[in-house]
């Protein structure tokens, strides 16, 4: 066994019941192991995750300036997910999110102004400012969209799914949501059926061990949703979701499975949500864990440790990290400024997108 495939062994787990020390804060504050990743992917992935989190702090900060009024749910410190995963996928794909979605949305394009623009409701946002910010799609990237409704997408996903079997060109469906979905119904009707169809869906669970404000102790007897997909006889993973090497590594070995038509696959990503349920704020009040366990999440910053492991292994210096996020900065203003010039829809495009077909005269 590798150097690199000892470390993506600490970092998983196939155990059904227990997340173990993926579940602990106090661990994996290392620097990554990038043994055999290539320095240019890794550092295109680091600006990808600095875009992400830099365009949500700027939301945050304008929900808080009250320019921002419908509901955002906030991702930051979950950046790596989306992009490891997104990284093994193409654009013929068909990916499908949540509530808490810009990370999924971003991590297939660079389209900040059109995320921007939605959540202020204007006319050039993803959704024509007629969706706000959980109600986001882009099919031309291959983000065919998200719904506020928790799992309401993962039924979707399989459907699309089945569609993508019978086209037989070898496309996938992936499925994001967190932990509390997978006590809905509907998901555990879905993983049933991706399993009976061998459908080719990739079932991604960011578990943050938050449901809304109730932590994952006081909803299960046990921290990790593998065994929901064990029950259904899908193969599936827990690993360190703050690490974006194992969300790609893993991510290319689960989707290239899918493409031979080995059926689902299930990928629980740990990891943790700095802010709110919804909004910009760290809602420390909200329960005893968070109030002790936040601090320590951030020592698992999945930003922090790709600079770290790019900067020892002469690949990044602390200079160049500056100029990118100074390059993001002007990128994140410049999106914000076009957003705020975009105008309103009319009143008359309210019926624009309640049937398909011919707009309303």
């Amino acid at each position: 066994m590798s150097q690199r495939e000892s470390t993506i062994e600490t970092t998983m787990s196939d155990d059904a019941d227990s997340l173990g020390i993926l579940a602990d804060p106090a661990h994996l504050h290392s620097a990554l192991d990038i043994t055999g990743r290539d320095p240019n992917q890794l550092v295109g992935q680091l600006r990808q995750m600095v875009m992400i989190r830099k365009a949500e702090e700027r939301i945050g900060e304008m929900v808080e300036a009250g320019k921002v009024h419908c509901p955002c749910h906030l991702g930051i410190g979950q950046e790596a997910i989306a992009v490891g995963i997104s990284s093994a996928l193409r654009r013929s794909d068909r990916v499908f999110g949540a509530h808490r979605s810009h990370t999924h949305y971003l991590a297939l394009n660079d389209d900040v102004t059109g995320l921007f623009a939605e959540v202020l409701g204007k006319v050039d946002g993803c959704s024509k400012g007629m969706g706000g910010s959980m109600h986001l799609i882009d099919q031309e990237s291959g983000f065919y969209g998200s719904v506020p409704i928790v799992g309401a997408t993962v039924p979707i996903a399989v459907g699309a799914a089945l569609a993508a079997k019978m086209d037989g060109e070898g496309d996938i469906a992936v499925s994001y949501f967190g932990d509390g979905a997978i006590e809905e119904g509907g998901v555990q009707e879905s993983l049933n059926l991706a399993s009976s169809m061998r459908l080719p869906v990739l079932f991604v669970c960011e578990n943050n061990f938050f449901s809304s404000h109730m932590h994952i102790d006081l909803r299960q007897p046990a921290d990790a949703t593998l065994r929901f997909a064990r029950a259904h006889h899908i193969r599936g993973v827990a690993i360190d979701g703050n690490d974006v090497t194992v969300c790609a590594t893993v991510a290319e070995e689960a989707v290239e499975s899918l493409r031979r038509g080995e059926g689902p696959y299930f990928i629980e990503a740990v990891t943790y949500r700095w802010r709110g349920h919804v909004g910009p704020a760290e809602d420390l009040d909200v329960g005893v864990k968070r109030k002790g366990d936040l601090a320590i999440w951030k020592e698992r910053d999945p930003i922090s440790r790709v600079v770290r492991a790019l900067d020892s292994a002469g690949h990044l210096s602390g200079g160049e990290f500056d100029q990118i996020c100074a390059d993001l900065d002007d990128f994140i203003d410049s999106s914000w400024e076009r957003a705020e010039a975009s105008e309103f829809p009319p009143a008359s495009a309210l019926y624009d997108c309640i049937y398909s077909g011919t707009p309303r005269e």
